[in-house]
């Protein structure tokens, strides 16, 4: 990651609380900025299926399945075992 700079953000409480309980105090921002950095690719993700979808047919419930187990790394068969 690049250089880090410092900005004041409004969560709930009880989230907040929840991630720091869970990181401990010094990995909060790790954790929310890894946690941004998951959004931001995710959002990028919906644009290119929206441009793709744009000049193609629609993707079928199969090809949505494949990308999924691509992005979770999880390269399991049909048949539910491991490849």
């Amino acid at each position: 990651m690049s250089s880090s700079r410092k900005y004041s953000i409004s969560l709930p409480e009880d989230l907040a609380e929840s991630v720091r309980a869970h990181v401990g105090p010094g990995g909060f921002s790790a954790y929310v900025a890894e946690a941004l950095e998951q959004r931001v690719a995710m959002d990028k993700l919906g644009e290119i299926v929206a441009d793709f979808e744009t000049d193609n047919d629609g993707l079928t419930r199969e090809e949505v399945e494949a990308a999924r187990a691509l992005l979770r790394h999880d390269h399991r068969r049909d048949d539910g075992v491991a490849a």
